[in-house]
């Protein structure tokens, strides 16, 4: 009964997670087949049933970090593999992703690839032989999916991913924040705290590290009991019950250092009075300071931290031209030193891609419903460029157009759907499939089409003229038997292209692939015997009845002569009647519709997670 107690409440705790937090609070723990809870409750979804590429492998025990992040899923195969997870189109969502190498493949050679989210190039990973990369971005979704993916960029270099974590935002969390743009997570300290903050102290899960601060930082306690941490960015309380200073109003309280950088930093920093001043009559006030080899100057208006709640500050799309370190300095006023809670500072992106046009998305998806084989592929694909999915070709332009399909020897079958909304494609390869059906008549409607190839499959019935009349387009029906060319009525002999656009002709188009199911060959002797089986039956039929006829009359006239009785007569009539259906029962009953048998030849990190403790090419 206690087992069914607890895990009621783990499932529970887990379906409050996905209330607080809205609609997505997704974890993946890759590499495993398996259901993990951990210690912060959270529940942590194998990635075997999501992802089909891939191997699953497990890290040195000497590497060991936790129970999520000691395993993991290299990627030998495609140019990028990716994780995705259904999400409301314009909502915020906070997306971190993790990697420990752990020299899971006894090579002591930690890769290097790209990370990339919804079409967006995010970083380039560098992992080591021991020790955790981990990534975080936050930013409003362009579409109804959040993608992750990882993709190679050296040979030999195989991307790999420990875990995956994407949780929805409120909207007015970082506000400052164009919404065209992500927030990178460079680091969030809580200063002071006694280990790290996360979910369910914090509903967002925002991993906040404890920090002591520089050489002349102390930590000081605060003295109230409860601290309303209400306002921006919804912080945990729990930041705010400790905070760093210095001794005294003449020393600053260094924050960090920034470097000149090809993007601009966001700051938000958290303040919260760690003493009642109205009972001591004191006075706090301090402003943010920027120190360059050659100069310092404030930057900020006085900041005066309130007591039993708190305030946030600012630094938002600043940038530096030489390295410049930021600094908390007393104002002349001020009794006290300066203190801090907690710190968050971002990189701040580019503006965010749209992502490939909407209406080859839509048709892309129609194709992955339609076959299952391509369901595999996830993530934007045509972006970011040159990482498009493996069987397709991309524009230049904004947002990109797919101008190819390559799908020859995908084991498709059925119909094709419907896919004239890629009207940019230039060229369609479906050679080497089981495709049926009639060949669509919304392929003639394609006016960018230069070439389309359908040879070797299981297409029937006449080419729609939109195709065999335009002599721009290149066509191949190579290896269809039941397709009719050149506008002859439909017979059982292979229908071809040439090579010249818009001509038909009997020359292989392709290389023919070998096939699950065999096709009957043609033959025009099943024809011709049912016309000249019948003809030849007849005859020998109107032989018999005559010579029964003739041999009728003489009986007649032997009785006249002998004078014999009537049931001799009844006898003849009665075996005339046997010769005659002896006769028809050697007669085939059907003429032509049914093959001769003789002419049938037919015969696929420790603490930071809050724990204790397909078809590729080779594995590595």
């Amino acid at each position: 009964m206690a087992t069914h107690f607890i895990l009621f409440s783990v499932l529970l705790l887990s379906q409050l997670a996905l209330s607080v937090s809205g609609q997505v609070f997704w974890s993946v723990n890759c590499g495993e087949s398996v259901i993990y809870t951990d210690s912060n409750l959270m529940v942590w979804m194998p990635d075997a049933t999501l992802i089909s590429n891939g191997f699953a492998r497990v890290v040195q025990s000497s590497n060991s970090i936790s129970t999520v992040l000691d395993s993991l899923r290299v990627f030998t195969t495609r140019k990028k593999n990716c994780y995705s997870t259904p999400v409301t189109k314009g909502e915020k969502v906070l997306v971190r992703a993790s990697f420990n190498y752990g020299n899971y493949d006894r090579l002591s050679s930690p890769p290097t690839f790209d990370l990339h989210f919804d079409g967006n190039f995010w970083t380039t990973v560098e992992t080591t032989n021991s020790g955790l990369q981990m990534y975080e971005a936050t930013y409003v979704t362009k579409g109804d999916t959040v993608s992750v993916c990882v993709a190679q960029t050296k040979s030999g270099q195989f991307p790999f991913m420990s875990a995956l974590e994407v949780r929805s935002v409120n909207s007015d969390v970082y506000s400052e924040v164009d919404v065209d743009r992500a927030l990178f997570l460079i680091n969030r300290f809580s200063y002071g705290a006694s280990g790290i903050i996360r979910f369910p102290q914090d509903p967002y899960d925002r991993i906040w590290r404890p920090a002591l601060g520089g050489t002349k930082a102390k930590t000081v306690t605060n003295d109230a009991i409860l601290i309303d941490p209400t306002g921006a960015n919804d912080p945990p309380s729990g930041i705010f019950e400790n905070a760093i200073t210095v001794n005294s109003t003449s020393d600053s309280l260094y924050l960090g250092t920034i470097s000149p950088l090809n993007t601009p930093v966001s700051m938000t920093m958290y303040f919260s009075e760690v003493s009642n001043l109205n009972l001591t009559g004191q006075m706090r006030s301090f402003r943010f300071y920027e120190t360059t080899s050659s100069s310092s100057s404030s930057i900020s208006d006085p900041i005066s931290p309130p007591y039993r709640t708190m305030i946030v500050r600012y630094l938002y799309n600043y940038t530096v031209d030489s390295i410049t370190d930021i600094s908390l300095i007393a104002t002349t006023n001020s009794d006290l030193p300066p203190i801090i809670n907690a710190i968050e500072t971002f990189n701040i992106s580019e503006v965010l891609t749209e992502g490939t046009d909407s209406n080859d998305v839509a048709a892309l998806a129609l194709l992955q419903t339609t076959f299952d084989v391509l369901g595999e592929w996830s993530g934007d694909p045509c972006l970011p460029a040159p990482y498009s999915w493996d069987w397709l070709k991309c524009s230049n332009e904004t947002p990109p157009r797919i101008t190819s399909l390559y799908l020859n020897g995908y084991e498709l079958s059925g119909e094709l759907p419907d896919i004239s909304s890629m009207d940019a494609l230039e060229i369609i390869d479906l050679h080497n499939n089981t495709l049926d059906g009639e060949i669509p008549r919304f392929l003639g409607t394609m006016t960018n089409l230069q070439q389309l190839n359908l040879a070797n499959n299981e297409f029937s019935g006449p080419i729609p003229t939109s195709l065999s009349d335009n002599n721009k387009l290149k066509l191949t029906v190579t290896g269809n038997p039941s397709v009719c060319t050149s506008g002859k009525s439909c017979s059982t002999s292979p229908g071809t292209v040439n090579s010249s656009p818009g001509t038909v002709s009997s020359s292989p188009g392709s290389t023919s692939i070998s096939r699950s199911k065999k096709k009957k060959k043609s033959s025009s002797l099943p024809a011709v015997l049912g016309t000249s089986i019948p003809t030849f039956f007849l005859i020998w039929i109107a032989v018999g009845v005559f010579v029964i006829l003739r041999k009728k009359r003489k009986a007649v006239k032997d009785t006249n002569k002998t004078a014999a009785t009537a049931g001799g007569v009844n006898e003849n009539s009665n075996w005339m009647h046997k010769i005659g259906e002896e006769m028809m029962n050697g007669v085939p009953q059907t003429f032509g519709s049914s093959p001769s048998p003789l002419l049938d030849d037919s015969g696929k990190s420790s603490d930071v997670n809050g724990q204790t403790g397909a078809q590729n090419h080779d594995q590595p």
